[in-house]
């Protein structure tokens, strides 16, 4: 979606900035998004719901902002907070955090990841990371002079291969970066798949950094399995959780790094020269939040499984090929298996252009033997977007 000329411009434009940043095209969601306002199209591309979650975490969040201190609160985070994360993985995932020693508070998930990359890398390590991957991995990992290792997974089932894994492993393997539930495929990962993972650490003595933001938003009965719990992890994984995720509040960027205790102080010293700390009124509300038990998750399940069936319904209906969604807010087309001869990003700039809706090319989560034929679609949305959107794909369709 970039042509020529505008590579040039950035070339130029980029002389004697970093080269890992310089080298970065504007984002897959950057380019739709500003594609969707610009076309006026129903944008379910990027992964935010269009209602606000958790109205009394809300309320919590702006009281604390005009009663409580809205001073420098400690760098790695309040001590009600990162008790509230422990105990909360206590209950829910049957993890014993020690809240002062094992937990760090940071600005989103994503500043976790990167606060993990900085601690945990040095020049030349290697890090595995998995295809489809989210975006952000990538930079992070060649910001701290490392060099990812890919293992591809690949549609319908997205499974991982303990051979393919095995072999991405060299006497250089630092990390492991793992996202599960794994955006943007939205496939939930179980306990098999978990230990040739965890097994596979283990053997090769590395620690896993895995992105859990998803955590909660998990469908049809299936438990979250955190890899911090499996056999020889728990002084191993850098387990990384997200508020945002947890009560569809995106933007306050409240993410929380769960680790043993030397690993979680490094990650605290990266923190710290990032971004310090993180608003104090928000790490209450989020601290207050976390105390909620599944009279709240399960409900937000639902509501978000009930979306999916309503879009997978009505895209099926339309004669698409859907793809399982078992959590996160994705739902996949599977182009070819629905007869569009065209490849993702083709349909999706087609779609945005003359129907009206932006959807997410998969093969823009590759960073090498990209997968072509699968579109990547958000269901967090009110019924009539939804439906809204499904005459907008339908219309698509017919493009091709």
């Amino acid at each position: 979606m970039i042509d020529s000329a505008d590579a040039a411009r950035l070339k130029t434009a980029a002389r004697g900035f970093n080269p890992v940043l310089a080298a970065q095209p504007p984002t897959i969601f950057d380019v739709m998004s500003t594609l969707a306002r610009e076309m006026g199209a129903i944008n379910l591309g990027q992964g935010f719901p269009d209602q606000d979650g958790a109205e009394d975490v809300r309320t919590f969040a702006a009281r604390s902002l005009m009663q409580d201190s809205n001073q420098y609160p400690p760098s790695p985070g309040l001590p009600e907070l990162r008790q509230a994360v422990a105990d909360h993985y206590r209950r829910f995932q049957h993890l014993d955090l020690d809240g002062m020693s094992e937990v760090v508070v940071t600005s989103g998930a994503t500043e976790a990841l990167m606060a993990a990359a900085m601690a945990l890398l040095s020049p030349g390590d290697e890090v595995i990371v998995f295809q489809p991957l989210y975006d952000a991995y990538l930079p992070m990992i060649r910001l701290a002079g490392a060099v990812p290792r890919f293992v591809r997974l690949q549609p319908p089932n997205w499974r991982v291969s303990a051979e393919a894994l095995e072999a991405a492993f060299t006497p250089r393997t630092r990390m492991l970066l793992f996202n599960n539930p794994l955006n943007p495929s939205a496939v939930v990962y179980g306990e098999d798949e978990l230990r040739i993972v965890a097994e596979a650490c283990v053997r090769h003595d590395v620690i896993a950094v895995c992105d859990e933001v998803w955590e909660h938003v998990v469908f049809d009965g299936r438990p979250h399995i955190p890899l911090m719990g499996l056999p020889g992890m728990r002084e191993r994984t850098v387990k990384i959780g997200s508020a945002g995720k947890i009560f569809s509040l995106t933007g306050w960027k409240v993410g929380f790094a769960c680790a043993a205790p030397p690993i979680a102080a490094a990650i605290a010293k990266a923190h710290a020269f990032l971004t310090f700390t993180t608003s104090p009124n928000l790490q209450r509300a989020v601290a207050y939040g976390m105390a909620k038990d599944d009279a709240y998750f399960a409900p937000m399940r639902r509501d978000f499984a009930r979306s999916r069936d309503r879009l997978a319904a009505g895209l099926q209906a339309e004669g698409f090929s859907v793809l399982p969604s078992q959590g996160t807010y994705f739902l996949l087309l599977d182009l070819e298996a629905s007869g569009i001869d065209a490849t993702d990003t083709v349909f999706c700039e087609r779609a945005v252009r003359e129907a009206g809706i932006a959807a997410i090319p998969v093969s823009a989560f590759y960073a090498e033997d990209p997968v072509r034929s699968v579109v990547r679609l958000c269901f967090s949305k009110k019924d009539e977007t939804l439906d809204a959107g499904i005459e907008r794909l339908a219309k698509a369709r017919r493009l091709f």
